[in-house]
């Protein structure tokens, strides 16, 4: 296997020689910028000395197999060598064959977490709904922040209406992070009474997420949230920004606006009063 090249240092350091004589030309930095994705491109099609008379473009179609540019990946990753996107795009490339290498990837444990997002994006990019289950699995196994759970539920958002049945069985025994995207998902896809009836539970029973489960309740389109929204609307420890999140979803469900409300002290709506002045 090649050892792993630094190609963004080899581009940044053309570029910077580039510029450098076109200033000396009289050209001004703000024109250079622009024109830098056609400097990228020379780059990327002009043979190399240290890639022994290769364009960079070229460089990794030697490789036939997802196996082996997965290997080389993982190469750059202990190196510390930054991943070049050349690398990245020859993957997908390979299109399907691509699929369970990279399934494999991120499913990995072992391999480091930035990496398995890496595999995921590229699996989005492939447009495949093969992964669906490993995504439902590392949301289930969601902590808090936590990137590779993300790409994983943006994977199920590219997926859709297939994956619905398996979000549904995963909200059984979902943690409260997990069962939060799980929601946020199928909202995506009203009409499911058991979905409505766990996103107002969750509304009613956690204060401090009204305003992304009212956000739910509004994608979801049914007028039974008009009634515990307006309710919420109303309670005195309410803060600003939740109120108008609450509010906007009465009206985006077809219900009256509640009425105007001061809320003296709270930090949102006092700067916004001072911006009004």
């Amino acid at each position: 296997m090649d050892k792993p090249i630094d190609f963004d240092a080899r581009f940044t350091s053309f570029a910077e020689k580039w510029m450098r004589e076109q200033l000396a030309a009289g050209k001004k930095a703000e024109q250079l910028e622009e024109m830098m994705p056609e400097v990228y491109l020379r780059f990327i099609n002009q043979k190399a000395d240290w890639l022994g008379g290769v364009a960079p473009a070229m460089y990794f179609q030697r490789y036939s197999t997802p196996e082996a540019l997965i290997d080389l990946l993982r190469a750059y990753e202990q190196d510390g060598v930054d991943v070049p996107d050349l690398l990245l795009e020859r993957i997908t490339d390979l299109g399907h064959a691509s699929v369970r290498p990279l399934m494999a990837l991120a499913a990995d444990e072992s391999a480091p977490r930035e990496m398995r997002v890496t595999a995921l994006n590229l699996l989005i990019e492939l447009d495949t709904a093969e992964p669906a289950d490993l995504c439902v699995a590392l949301v289930a196994a969601r902590e808090k922040d936590d990137e590779l759970a993300d790409a994983a539920a943006d994977l199920l958002r590219a997926v859709g209406r297939p994956a619905v049945d398996k979000l549904l069985a995963a909200l059984d025994g979902a943690s409260d992070e997990a069962a939060e995207t799980f929601l946020e998902l199928l909202c995506n896809f009203p009409g499911n009474p058991r979905v409505y009836e766990e996103t107002e539970r969750r509304f009613l029973a956690d204060p401090e997420r009204h305003a992304l489960y009212a956000s739910f309740l509004a994608k979801l389109g049914d007028a039974r949230a008009i009634a515990p929204l307006t309710r919420a609307a109303a309670l005195s420890e309410l803060n600003y920004l939740d109120y108008i999140e609450i509010r906007n979803a009465i009206e985006e469900l077809g219900g009256e606006a509640p009425e105007e409300r001061e809320f003296a002290g709270d930090p949102y709506y006092e700067s916004l009063k001072r911006l009004e002045k």
